[in-house]
């Protein structure tokens, strides 16, 4: 029996990558703020699971609530693999540096940075604790990379994700265990996010006309192929624990 913890499920990449486990046959716990009635279905109609929790990921005690939540409804089920896929994000405040007030800075910090590194370091431990191998991956993006005007927080916080990812996989080899975490860059998909980064001002976004060009060209690619590509990596038995993955490249 396998488990997949998907955040921001509800809907875009995350509701793709949870539908995709169903599917195979994964039972999945979905974190989100608000619940999705169609991977219900989709869970009936492939025999599995699928546990909603309501979660807002900004605050820390509700975060460490549905931690334990979600380990009380997988582990005494004896599983034998545990995904655990970091999707959900924000891309706000999208702004000058100098504009962005503390506390739009401690939210969106919150959400990127302290929420996946948090989540994966509760199941690392009680996946060894278990004796479960955790399959674990972080969505990065391109902006870890390269600065873009406006972006100083997405940025900034992608960026630390990919160093924790790759230090986190440093550590488990040196342990010796069976856990493997990655991050995966999915490029630009057609989602909320993106209608949020079409909004924007060039004064806030000074790139903003690219992003708009991007909808207009139809280069937005789908959230059902970008998941299919995570989902055949983390149960690949040759996944490369550290890597930064990047959806282009498989497609």
């Amino acid at each position: 029996m396998k488990y997949a913890i998907v955040t921001g499920s509800s809907k875009g990449l995350g509701e793709s990558i949870a539908q995709l486990f169903l599917e195979s046959g994964v039972h999945v716990i979905g974190l989100s703020r608000s619940t999705n009635g169609h991977l219900s279905e989709v869970a009936k109609e492939n025999n599995t699971i699928y546990k909603h929790i309501a979660c807002d990921l900004s605050k820390i005690e509700l975060l460490n609530e549905a931690c334990e939540e979600i380990s009380e409804a997988i582990f005494p089920e004896n599983p034998s693999t545990i995904y655990l896929v970091n999707n959900a994000g924000v891309v706000e405040p999208i702004q000058q540096s100098m504009h962005i007030q503390t506390e739009e800075l401690l939210k969106h910090v919150h959400v990127n940075t302290v929420a996946p590194m948090g989540l994966t370091n509760y199941f690392l431990n009680k996946a060894n604790e278990k004796g479960v191998p955790l399959i674990s991956a972080i969505i990065t993006s391109g902006a870890a990379e390269s600065p873009m005007f406006g972006w100083s927080v997405y940025c900034s916080t992608k960026a630390s994700m990919n160093m924790y990812t790759k230090t986190v996989a440093l550590e488990q080899e040196e342990l010796k265990t069976e856990n493997k975490i990655i991050a995966f860059s999915p490029g630009i998909m057609d989602t909320e996010m993106q209608k949020k980064i079409r909004s924007s001002s060039k004064e806030e976004f000074m790139d903003v006309e690219k992003f708009k060009d991007y909808k207009k060209h139809d280069l937005l690619k789908g959230t059902e192929l970008i998941g299919g590509v995570l989902v055949d990596i983390l149960t690949d038995d040759d996944i490369k624990n550290g890597k930064i993955y990047y959806a282009r490249n498989y497609l």
